[in-house]
């Protein structure tokens, strides 16, 4: 046997050995640089890897690891899962070797012998080292009455495995915890890691140092309450947590197939826990899950007592009841200091509470042994420092600090009862008409939100158009102002109009408190001049509004001028309509309103006028669309996207466009897209995620399928019509093209999509822009995007700030998509995974993840 301090001349000899693979590394056998262990099927791998040179030197530093066999075969695309020596590298300019010292530990020796020891069990014999195929490295004794002696699992590094626990040991202080790289050449700790926290109720926490960033929520017996999604994955894995004597700890087990290979890795850049999936097909791993997803994840990210929004910007607001604890530093974006009450506590029966319905619950409860929600509500009542209740999984939360992390749940919410004072309670029930916890509540309060809306809306489209014409009349004797003359109107100096949003707060006193929208009105001379009296050689477009005209001013400035039809009923409302909404919106990817004209039965808008006129007329014209490089369609879906942002987040309105195509999207003398059409628009209140309506506007093709099947319309309707925009712009043809091949597509997203199973989305690309080689950045990554954007369930689909940031950047990880919407014409309809799985079944599952 090897005695644990070798003698140098030994070690040459030992190097000497030649290249090969062991099974079992005996103890006193010895393993060189050159040699692997490889487990029993061959998933797993052991051996040594380098990262870099040292000091400019000859020198590298060595680690022993281990990594999947099959995803790689060089350190420079070695798929790493565990470190021995992360932070204690082995620096030479030659080899190592792996031995098993006659003490029965594991070591590490360089040439001149110097040893770190991976192990530190008591004196052994007759010791192995094994890799099992599950990825954990065994050190085992066959003269034990406990064989195991020690294992990598019980060591993690930035990979968490199927079958690895996460969580501690409260007897031994022993923690299983995975803990991210360095950065990518070093693979020692770094600042992000993932464990159960032992300080909250069964829950696992993201910290960045000792700060945390991220946390699952309680283990509710089935699942953890902030990643409920994970439920759905459960014919491939099961997760468990246990809590067996003085250890408690998670556990994930992979069910039926186990030659599924998936890993959960701690990613040092982001922060992120992400969870990968092996695809053979590709030879790729794809990124399957990953959290923190949203800001309104991230621990805290609003500090205490507010609620995290992440449909509406800003995402942060206070609690009802509560106010910012820095007004400034809350106005101006930075939400970590929370908020606190607007009034005391009253501590007795002066305090009552609010219902909050469909959350998630705050972090950090505590949990009371009562039954029923009466003596819950009874016990924080009588409390005076319990913040908050609620009765989950027969189990009473409350809440005896700041609440942190509330959040409107997406789906399998929760009620919680904010504790407010009598007052605060009494101001709440007046004006939401809130008599009880019951569900008539719910009911009542949705209808009456519903009504204030359309009826606001009424009002304020009604009130544009009544100042528009009080304000011709009282003009009437001031026909020869030149302000009142569209030809003679320099656009280039009107900017006073144009510095400020049109905005729900900027009501106007004047004119019997009708809102005040501030555009130049113009006589229908001037207009009809500027047109050649609306001659057909001016005009540029139809649509169901009426036609739209080319105008030119004396200085040349040219114009274009959409005019109502009188025989229109559907024009004048959405006339109304796009005059209110986009009046005071300025974005560079939105069609600028210039004025309006309103005489007699005359009414008229004035816009900035686009050379290129719209989209369509070139991008599906096989001579117009030469000029539509990759790089200007990019440039396209770029300015489109950013547009779309801005109504969705950023414009003071928020405001759903309802009719996004390629019709109307015009392009300037620089073919800059800009958003046109807003008859259909409509704007949304800020705590309002979804509308219905039983009046279906718009174009179908584009239309998302909870808006054409059921009237139901939100910023995702915007997303899906924004993702078969881009199949168009990727492809040069419409959506409504059918393709004679030999999948059941019936149109471009299903076309699109059988590409895509098939790994042959690059037949997309418009033929017309010639070899695949020369695009950059690549047209993969948009064909994604749009697929990701017409998936058929809203909930899926990306918002379109993440749209942005997926455009913007090949840092962000996208997920696969889900089959589309409207994607086959023959067949039935599954709602399968971009590998085309069926749901039901295990082994469908299995063979799905060797295709995208």
């Amino acid at each position: 046997m090897l005695a644990p301090t070798i003698s140098v001349v030994v070690l040459s000899l030992i190097l000497s050995s030649s290249a090969a693979t062991i099974d079992v590394l005996t103890q006193g056998q010895v393993m060189n640089s050159s040699q692997t262990i490889v487990s029993n099927v061959g998933i797993f791998e052991l051996g040594f890897f380098s990262l870099g040179l040292v000091n400019s030197t000859t020198q590298k530093r060595f680690y022993l690891g281990i990594w999947y066999k099959q995803a790689a075969s060089t350190n420079s695309n070695r798929t790493i899962v565990w470190v021995a020596n992360r932070d204690k590298p082995i620096i030479t300019n030659s080899s190592c070797f792996l031995t098993i010292n006659n003490d029965g530990n594991l070591a590490i020796y360089d040439q001149q012998g110097v040893s770190i020891l991976i192990t530190s069990i008591t004196p052994s014999t007759n010791v192995t080292a094994t890799l099992v195929d599950s990825g954990n490295f065994v050190l085992a004794s066959n003269t034990t009455t406990s064989s195991l002696l020690w294992q990598s699992f019980d060591f993690p590094t930035h990979t968490y495995l199927p079958d690895m626990k996460i969580g501690y040991d409260a007897k031994t202080r022993k923690t299983w915890k995975i803990t991210s790289w360095k950065s990518g050449d070093d693979p020692s700790p770094g600042q992000y890691s993932l464990l159960l926290d032992p300080e909250r109720t069964a829950q696992m926490i993201i910290l960045n140092g000792s700060q945390p960033v991220w946390t699952t929520g309680s283990w509710s017996g089935h699942n953890f309450r902030y990643t409920p999604e994970m439920a759905w994955s459960r014919k491939l894995y099961t997760e468990n947590y246990f809590v067996n004597g003085s250890e408690n700890y998670f556990l994930i087990n992979v069910l039926g197939n186990k030659s599924i290979l998936t890993r959960y890795v701690m990613d040092y850049i982001s922060g992120k826990i992400q969870q990968f999936l092996w695809l053979e097909s590709s030879q790729s791993w794809v990124i399957y899950w990953e959290q923190p997803k949203q800001q309104c994840d991230v621990y805290s990210y609003c500090g205490s007592n507010s609620i995290c929004d992440k449909g509406n910007y800003p995402y942060c607001k206070c609690l009802d009841g509560f106010q910012p604890n820095n007004f400034r530093e809350w106005n101006g974006g930075n939400w970590t200091g929370g908020c606190g009450r607007r009034s005391a506590l009253q501590c007795g029966d002066q305090d009552g509470f609010l219902p909050m319905k469909n959350m998630s619950l705050p972090l950090d409860p505590k949990v009371l042994q009562l039954q029923s929600v009466d003596d819950c509500e009874s016990s924080c009542l009588g409390i005076c420092a319990c913040n908050a209740y609620a009765h989950s999984n027969n189990q009473c939360l409350v809440w005896y600090s700041s609440l942190y992390n509330v959040r409107q749940a997406d789906y399998n919410g929760e009620d919680l009862f904010l504790k407010l004072p009598a007052s605060e309670i009494k101001i709440y029930e007046e004006s939401n008409d809130l008599n009880s916890r019951s569900s008539d509540h719910s009911r009542n309060r949705a209808l009456s939100l519903g009504l204030v809306v359309p009826i606001s809306s009424l009002i304020l489209i009604f009130g544009t158009f009544v100042y528009c014409s009080r304000k011709r009349k009282s003009k009437q004797r001031e026909r020869t102002d030149p302000d009142l003359d569209l030809t003679l109107f320099d656009f280039t100096m009107e900017t006073k109009h144009t510095k400020r949003e049109f905005s729900m707060s900027s009501k106007s006193t004047t004119n019997g408190g009708i809102w005040d929208v501030e555009l130049p009105l113009f006589s229908f001379l001037s207009v009809s001049t500027a047109t050649n009296n609306f001659s057909n050689a001016n005009k540029i477009g139809q649509g169901g509004f009426g036609p739209v005209y080319k105008g030119t001013l004396q200085n040349g400035h040219e114009v274009a001028i959409k005019r109502l039809s009188a025989r229109s009923c559907q024009g004048l409302e959405e006339l109304k309509n796009e005059t209110t909404l986009i009046a005071k919106l300025q974005h560079r990817n939105l069609v600028k309103l210039l004025g309006c004209c309103i005489e007699g039965e005359e009414k008229i808008l004035i816009y900035e006028y686009m050379i290129n006129k719209s989209l369509d007329l070139i991008i599906f014209d096989p001579k117009g669309k030469v000029k539509l490089s990759w790089e200007i369609r990019v440039n396209i879906i770029t300015g489109i996207a950013q547009g779309l942002l801005y109504l969705h987040q950023y414009s003071r309105l928020r405001i759903i466009h309802r009719d996004l195509k390629a019709s109307n999207i015009l392009l300037d003398d620089q073919l800059t897209p800009k958003i046109s059409d807003f008859g259909m628009a409509r704007i949304f209140e800020d705590n309002r995620t979804q509308a219905k309506t039983k009046r279906i506007v718009g174009t179908y093709g584009y239309m998302s399928p909870e808006y054409a099947m059921e009237g139901l319309f939100s910023i995702k309707s915007d997303v899906y019509s924004f993702g078969i925009l881009l199949l168009e712009i990727i492809s040069g043809r419409k959506n409504s093209s059918f393709y004679p091949t030999n999948d059941s597509s019936l149109n471009l997203t299903g076309h699109a999509w059988e590409l895509w199973q098939n790994e042959r989305e690059m037949e997309l690309i418009d033929p017309g822009l010639g070899s695949s080689s020369r695009f950059a950045p690549s047209p993969t990554k948009y064909i994604l995007v749009a697929l990701l954007c017409v998936q058929e369930k809203p909930i899926d689909r990306p918002t379109m700030s993440e749209v942005n940031a997926m455009l913007s950047s090949d840092a962000v990880t996208m997920p696969l998509p889900n089959q589309p919407a409207f994607s086959f014409g023959r067949g039935i309809h599954e709602n399968s995974s971009s590998s085309g799985r069926k749901p039901s079944s295990i082994n469908d599952v299995t063979n799905s993840l060797t295709a995208r």
